[in-house]
């Protein structure tokens, strides 16, 4: 049977895509398929796409953004997923970590780097925005910390996030979590039955 590709499209500043990062094994068990993780900037993202993060696009919703916390609520409660905190320093700029992603995947490390960052992000609370905090993340899960971080200053790792989110874009997403199954693009955490109903689909 044809074995899809199936990418997710991520940054560690989205809440939502940790979520998704805790329910793609079952998907993966389920189908036998795995995910493609593919590290963009958010941020870059939504530039080029004339978009707004949900907390400034709804800031003067307070309906919408309680409705959102609900939202959450549930799927947590759905998953089992009690270890998720929201971070109390959010927004937290992103670049360093997702040039971090891509350079760890040059290194190797790539799967333990995304779920240190995801637990120090999502269930610790840690501001991982600041340099010295992401360090001692990273030498606390026993990950090559200073090579990671001088990793992350190639050219080639700057240019690497930048041409993931540039084909993002081009290829219709604006958002994360964004996934795509072949061409079909989905967006959001309430997205993965479908996500995973394509993949059964394309295997036929």
């Amino acid at each position: 049977m044809p074995t899809p590709n199936v990418q997710f499209l991520f940054d560690f500043g989205s809440p939502n895509a940790y979520l998704c990062h805790r329910v793609i094994p079952a998907i993966e068990a389920r189908t036998g398929v795995r995910f493609d993780y593919r590290p963009i900037l958010l941020g870059g993202l939504f530039k080029l796409a004339n978009n707004r993060s949900p907390a400034e696009a709804f800031a003067d919703i307070p309906n919408k953004r309680a409705y959102d916390r609900l939202e959450v609520d549930r799927f947590v409660a759905r998953h089992g997923l009690a270890r998720y905190r929201f971070n109390p320093f959010f927004p937290i700029n992103t670049l360093q970590l997702m040039r971090g992603a891509v350079a760890a995947h040059k290194l190797g490390c790539f799967a333990p780097y995304v779920e240190a960052v995801y637990v120090a992000m999502w269930e610790r609370g840690l501001d991982m925005g600041q340099a010295d905090v992401v360090s001692a993340t990273l030498a606390e899960a026993g990950l090559p910390a200073a090579q990671l971080l001088a990793t992350a200053q190639d050219a080639d790792v700057k240019a690497k996030l930048l041409a993931n989110t540039n084909e993002a874009h081009a290829r219709g997403a604006f958002g994360s979590p964004s996934f795509f199954v072949g061409d079909e693009l989905f967006f959001g955490k309430d997205r993965l039955r479908e996500v995973e109903e394509e993949i059964v689909r394309q295997r036929g």
